[in-house]
């Protein structure tokens, strides 16, 4: 059996990190992160989302600002709130929840915010960083992949690494950290020939396409570090649903070295990842080094 990768228990030691370097950098500046965070709408799925972020920048000592607007809301409107935010010296992070109503553009939205305050990492600039390498900052969920897994593997250099899924949030970005970690990285997709064949040379497999336990077992290579970004809601029978992974879990577990499962692997690492970001954030804008 492999051994299954515990993103809760991860994310838990992470946010226990960073409550202790807040608490520090507080006694030692007198200065406190703050994150804010803009909900337009009332989509069930984001309320629920954006209240637990809330929850764990308090429990970690930040400050936590939410905005929530009705999904009426104008372009010009979020923007002015942007704008707002983005000269607030007591806001550190800016998150504009995803997805936006339709007479919104999302790409603008983003864009509009402060790149120093863009801890979702989705700015262009910090999108360009990262394919070059540069110091940006890197989007929550695949830093939580790349902590994982050097958490578990040390030294990734020279690794196979194989992506499935090639979307902004998730696949693009962990493609670089992982050529950042020296690794040999192939980004597959929906039309890549022999997907089965290129997922069976991965050391290192990310599954983010978005389909309801697509990889099998028999995709896997024995003893490969498999991470499952994929979250579905399939019918589980008698009017109920499950939450799946990309991954079928089952079979991908028996072959596999190291494996996240869904739930509990790479999801709540994100929110601890956002934190992590705010801090970081919040000592570059006032040029101080983050305490040890």
């Amino acid at each position: 059996m492999s051994k299954i990768i515990d993103g809760k228990s991860f994310a838990a030691e992470l946010r226990a990190d960073v409550a202790k370097r807040v608490a520090a950098l507080k006694e030692r500046d007198g200065i406190v992160p703050g994150l804010a965070v803009v909900l337009v709408g009332e989509d069930p799925a984001s309320q629920v989302y954006v209240r637990n972020k809330g929850k764990q920048t308090v429990e970690v000592g930040m400050q936590s600002f939410e905005h929530k607007l009705p999904d009426t809301t104008s372009q010009e409107t979020l923007i002015d709130l942007i704008d707002q935010l983005n000269v607030d010296e007591s806001v550190h992070g800016i998150l504009v929840q995803l997805p936006l109503p339709k007479q919104i553009d999302e790409k603008a939205v983003i864009n509009r915010i402060n790149p120093d305050k863009d801890v979702d990492g989705f700015h262009l600039d910090n999108v360009g960083r990262l394919s070059i390498g540069d110091n940006g900052i890197v989007p929550c969920t695949p830093l939580g992949c790349i902590m994982m897994i050097k958490d578990q593997l040390g030294d990734l250099s020279g690794k196979h690494a194989v992506v499935v899924g090639r979307s902004n949030i998730v696949g693009k970005p962990v493609a670089n950290l992982l050529l950042q970690e020296n690794c040999t990285v192939v980004i597959t997709h929906s039309r890549t020939k022999n997907l089965q064949e290129e997922c069976l040379r991965a050391d290192i497999l990310v599954a983010a396409v978005g389909r309801p336990e697509m990889i099998k077992g028999d995709w896997v290579k024995p003893g490969a570090t498999v991470i499952d970004v994929g979250i579905n809601r399939i019918d589980a029978g008698d009017g109920k649903t499950r939450l799946v992974g990309d991954v079928d879990f089952a079979s991908a577990e028996a072959v596999a070295g190291k494996i996240t499962p869904v739930p509990g692997g790479v999801g709540p690492m994100t929110i601890a990842c956002l934190l992590h970001n705010t801090l970081q954030q919040a000592c570059r804008i006032n040029d101080l080094s983050v305490p040890d």
